[in-house]
């Protein structure tokens, strides 16, 4: 099938398997391997995405489902610099392998926009559906907090 998806602003034009998932799309034939990805079962998390603004385990979407649709990345994050997330993950030490963090960063910048003063409690129902092998989930939650005290600057 032939779609066209824009992905980080950009439309993107390929012919798929019905059954592509959209990870794979992402990865495979538009190279951005920001998007990991991980079991397949939407149990760990680690290839969130946005999709229209909504954050989607994308090993459960496939890649049809995304035709004429927008679709952001971890990639899209960054507009010149880092978004605070990132920047967050970073002075608070919220990676260890990096495996989760792609998806911990989407889902933590799409909870910062819609409560740009998130609870801890908050921010830990917000990542409950991704996996962190290695952190313990506390400079995560920390590095998101850091990131709602250093909001994105618009002039």
């Amino acid at each position: 099938m032939r779609i066209t998806v824009t992905v980080n602003g950009e439309p993107y034009t390929r012919d798929v398997e019905p059954r592509l998932l959209l990870v794979h799309f992402l990865r495979d034939e538009l190279g951005l391997t920001g998007t990991h990805w991980g079991c397949d079962t939407s149990n760990c998390g680690v290839c969130v995405v946005w999709l229209d603004g909504t954050p989607v385990k994308s090993c459960t979407v496939l890649a049809v489902m995304a035709d004429g649709r927008q679709v952001r990345t971890v990639e899209g994050l960054a507009n010149g610099a880092l978004d605070p997330v990132q920047q967050g993950f970073t002075e608070c030490h919220g990676l260890q392998c990096g495996f989760c963090t792609p998806g911990m960063m989407m889902t933590a910048r799409w909870l910062l926009d819609h409560d740009p003063d998130p609870s801890e409690a908050d921010i830990r129902t917000a990542i409950s559906g991704q996996v962190c092998r290695c952190t313990g989930y506390e400079n995560i939650v920390r590095a998101v907090r850091w990131a709602a005290e250093h909001p994105v600057e618009t002039s």
